[in-house]
């Protein structure tokens, strides 16, 4: 059965769908000896694959990985940043499967993050009409008043022009008038959005940890520790997922 090679690619756990298209953009991809093009159809068992030059033995049923991972600060998801220290692909050093993050956190954020070699698991949880709820503790300063909070909940317009969806946003503690803990739970996932979002109402964050994602928690992991998802759990947020799909359509 033929297929596309993006999801080919992912589904190899080869690289991301994103990083797939990139790939093939930049004509590092063949097919039987031909460069791909974003509409080219592999099929695994006749067909011979190459990347960068290197041919890659595809397989019929490759196994899959889910972990979650308590993401540090200071590491960063991007596994291909040339300039980075500490990626988060150093914490799974002892694991022989390469594994990519599901969507990012940037690197001054921590807390929950899922890795997984399963291509088509990571679109649908990152897909936009997927509007998987990601959740985060957030500490700003100075204490936000009641009109920052209206405003980060009903939408905010960002520097690039995006006004946000709106969002569950409640305070979870304060400092007097100094510091604040808020609660904030998204259905997107726009690039620094809950930094962004705070510092367009004029909060400054001071840190942002994501404590679940869906119906998936953080729970006890420490900083830097990850385990392996239960299979109760990859189902479901991917019913978390398709019923978010579902009633967008």
């Amino acid at each position: 059965m033929e297929e596309r090679i993006q999801k080919v690619l992912s589904a190899q756990g080869l690289c991301s769908r994103r990083e797939a298209d990139r790939l093939i953009e930049e004509g590092r991809v063949a097919v039987n000896g031909r460069r791909a093009e974003p509409g080219t159809k592999i099929d695994v068992r006749k067909d011979v694959l190459h990347v960068d030059g290197k041919r890659v033995h595809l397989e019929k049923n490759v196994e899959k990985y889910y972990y979650a991972l308590n993401k540090p600060r200071g590491y960063v998801t991007t596994l291909k940043d040339e300039h980075a220290d500490k990626t988060v692909a150093d914490l799974f050093a002892d694991v022989d499967v390469r594994l990519y993050p599901v969507g990012r956190l940037d690197k001054d954020s921590e807390g929950l993050l899922i890795m997984t070699n399963d291509g088509t698991f990571t679109n649908l949880l990152t897909h936009p009409s997927g509007g998987i709820t990601k959740t985060y503790r957030v500490s700003v300063t100075p204490a936000p008043v009641e009109e920052q909070l209206i405003e980060l909940s009903t939408g905010v317009k960002l520097d690039d022009g995006h006004v946000t969806l709106p969002a569950k946003v409640r305070v979870t503690g304060t400092t007097g008038t100094e510091k604040g803990t808020l609660e904030i739970v998204l259905s997107e996932g726009h690039n620094r959005e809950i930094r962004r979002m705070c510092e367009a109402v004029g909060l400054q964050v001071t840190r942002l940890k994501r404590t679940a994602i869906g119906p998936l928690k953080l729970s006890s992991l420490k900083a830097g520790e990850y385990r392996k998802l239960t299979s109760g759990e990859v189902s479901a947020l991917r019913r978390s997922a398709t019923v978010k799909t579902n009633k967008k359509r």
